[in-house]
Parts: C-alpha cells; sequence; structure tokens
C-alpha cells in the first residue's frame, strides 16, 4: 500500500470515528422527545412550558451531532 491510499484510509477512518458521536445525538433527542411526550399525556396543561424546554434540549443535542459532522468534514477536505 503505498502511502497516498493509507492516507485517504486514515482520513475514512478518521471521519468515521468522528461520526459516532452521532449516535449520542440521536439516542439524546429520542429520550428527551419520549420525556416530554410522557410528561404532557400526564399533565396537558403545562403542555406549552415543556414543548420549549424540549425544542431546547433537542437543539442543543442536534448541536453535537453537528460538530461532530463539522470535525468529519474538516478530516476529510482539509486535512
Amino acid at each position: 500500500m503505498d502511502l497516498e491510499a493509507a492516507t485517504i484510509l486514515g482520513k475514512l477512518i478518521g471521519a468515521g470515528l468522528a461520526m459516532i458521536g452521532a449516535i449520542g445525538a440521536g439516542a439524546g433527542i429520542g429520550i428527551v422527545t419520549s420525556g416530554a411526550v410522557q410528561a404532557m399525556g400526564r399533565n396537558p396543561d403545562a403542555a406549552g412550558n415543556i414543548q420549549t424546554n424540549m425544542i431546547l434540549g433537542i437543539a442543543f443535542a442536534e448541536a453535537v451531532a453537528i460538530y461532530c459532522l463539522v470535525v468529519a468534514l474538516l478530516i476529510l477536505f482539509v486535512f
């Protein structure tokens, strides 16, 4: 295997490893949504407040996935 092929292989493996964090973001979004739906079912009067906090939690969890994507793209195209 020549040096260029090894470099490309290393970039692909590194980008794949960087995207592992997206698994946690997906699980976090599922847990947040599940908890919010259960809370809204138990207390419909507080649905507005619960929904606002749910959307905020989903945004924070999704930010982690976006950071993972940015790092993976940097590994692939910049380094």
